[in-house]
């Protein structure tokens, strides 16, 4: 099935961040089961090859920022991007407050569920960052979806991995986790205020856990 998708994808000449076909046009094109279906399409999610959001439905992984200037971070540091993500990321809690949808919502929901399940640090950095992109959509704010791409290409840089991965524990996970379910309720109840106070102690613990003193 998957290489069914992949040659389909290329016949298409679909470029990255398209939508794909529905499930029932998958199984149509293919003559397989809807089960199968879904199941091929969520591991190319867990690969990180395909995004998935609720009431909008599956898109290719968007390319990643130019290599040149917005690749991991634009060069910036882990410091100077956490600086950003500072100030940029609880300020638009409130946005999402009131131009988040029902399905906006439903992919913060099923992104947050996604990061409880497996417990690897390869599996929550994908959950991790698709829960920050899925603020970002739901502000419906083209410059802050950029934004937030340009900060989480920074995963890809070399001296963020590994920062991160050596901060990284299983505790830790669960403390990134409890402070996304806080901003998660904190929206659902519609209170912007405590999601902007609840972003930004994530954040500030995230920047303590990976830069320690070197801030």
């Amino acid at each position: 099935m998957l290489a069914l998708i992949e040659r389909e994808v290329a016949r298409l000449g679909l470029a990255p961040g398209s939508k794909l076909p529905t499930e029932r046009e998958w199984v149509e094109r293919t003559g397989l089961s809807r089960t199968v279906v879904r199941r091929s399409l969520a591991t190319l999610e867990a690969q990180g090859r395909v995004i998935r959001h609720v009431g909008r439905g599956t898109f290719l992984t968007p390319a990643k920022p130019d290599e040149q200037d917005l690749a991991n971070g634009g060069g910036s540091s882990p410091a100077e991007i956490m600086a950003v993500r500072l100030l940029v990321e609880p300020s638009s809690m409130p946005l999402v407050v009131t131009a988040a949808r029902r399905d906006d919502i439903a992919e913060i929901q099923r992104c947050l569920a996604g990061s409880e399940i497996d417990p690897s640090y390869e599996s929550f950095e994908r959950w991790d960052a698709a829960f920050h992109r899925s603020l970002a959509l739901a502000t419906h704010n083209s410059l802050l979806v950029q934004i937030c791409d340009m900060t989480n290409a920074a995963r890809h840089q070399p001296q963020w991995g590994q920062l991160k991965r050596r901060s990284f524990t299983a505790q830790r996970r669960l403390d990134y986790i409890t402070d996304h379910r806080t901003i998660a309720e904190a929206l659902l109840d519609r209170d912007g205020a405590a999601a902007h106070e609840a972003m930004r102690a994530h954040l500030l613990r995230v920047r303590a856990n990976i830069l320690g003193d070197s801030i």
